[in-house]
């Protein structure tokens, strides 16, 4: 006897009519016959009494069918729990993040989790801060990485890092013969930063050190990307303020230099769901906190 000997019989007994069963079975009414004869003589009971005008259960069918639809529901519940079991094993991690997170920290948190967790597919995206916080809100994300503490009722926020933020130029520019610059020798020069609808609070403490040191640079670029920031001080045709990480991704043509007043560092915050996170999202907060050296949050208020 198989699962689908008692679908046919339940539907049956529910149709009182081997056509109608066959139509909505979408099987051929002697083949439907023929299962419930096999069903039959496989118990050795008779379930049907059939004449030409009607179908009824018997005393045995009656009994049987109640039975057949608890089997019925148990086996659905073993499918459906299964199948859970198996999603399980392929969890996934949807994380943002802005560029400095994918160098400095990813690198030592998504190694570990391949090892102790080969299954999970993890998937990054580089977006702006205010889609972050959108897709976070939506559900769309686990984890994001942002330049600024996002936190509220629902949402967790922990610092993670400081990333320096550094000052580069292009190597034939004159002041590169100095090993380091004073705040007045910026006066006059090109400036290229990350734009504020990019990076608000990256723009913000650039323009604010400039503010308050009086720094009067020529004219301030904003471009949409690091890349293009990079480039721009490649070509010549600018300075630039960028986080330290960028380093990884410069040329031989441009040339970093400290400041006699040091440029400000940059916070990388981590924000993520304080209820009902992911299995793979807690997986990745044990890790980075562990790696970071990061203390665990109390998420909800007592």
């Amino acid at each position: 006897m198989e699962l689908r000997h008692l679908r046919y019989f339940i539907t049956v007994a529910e149709e009182l009519s081997f056509s109608k069963a066959a139509l909505k079975l979408h099987t051929a009414q002697p083949s439907l016959s023929q299962q419930i004869k096999d069903l039959e003589d496989d118990i050795g009971v008779q379930l049907f009494y059939r004449t030409k005008r009607k179908v009824e259960l018997t005393e045995e069918g009656l009994v049987f069918l109640e039975q057949a639809r608890l089997t019925l529901t148990q086996a659905d519940k073993a499918i459906t729990m299964a199948r859970q079991v198996a999603a399980a094993k392929v969890q996934c991690l949807r994380i943002g993040f802005v560029p400095s997170a994918e160098i400095r920290i990813f690198p030592y948190i998504f190694p570990r989790l391949r090892i102790k967790t080969p299954k999970l597919q993890i998937n990054t995206l580089n977006l702006k801060e205010s889609d972050q916080i959108a897709e976070l809100k939506k559900g769309d994300l686990d984890i994001i990485f942002i330049n600024q503490d996002f936190q509220n009722e629902y949402f967790a926020s922990q610092l993670v890092l400081k990333e320096p933020l550094i000052f580069i130029l292009p190597k034939q520019h004159p002041l590169v013969e100095f090993n380091a610059l004073n705040i007045e020798q910026l006066n006059g020069l090109e400036l290229t930063i990350l734009s504020h609808k990019i990076s608000q609070p990256l723009a913000q403490t650039i323009l604010k050190y400039s503010d308050q040191h009086q720094i009067k640079f020529k004219s301030v670029h904003e471009t949409n990307t690091i890349a293009e920031c990079i480039q721009a001080v490649h070509s010549g045709l600018s300075c630039a303020i960028l986080p330290s990480y960028m380093q990884a991704l410069a040329t031989d043509q441009i040339v970093v230099r400290p400041l006699n007043y040091p440029l400000p560092s940059l916070d990388v915050f981590m924000s993520f769901h304080r209820t009902s996170p992911s299995q793979a999202a807690e997986q990745f907060l044990e890790e980075i906190r562990q790696v970071f050296e990061l203390e665990q949050l109390a998420l909800y208020a007592s």
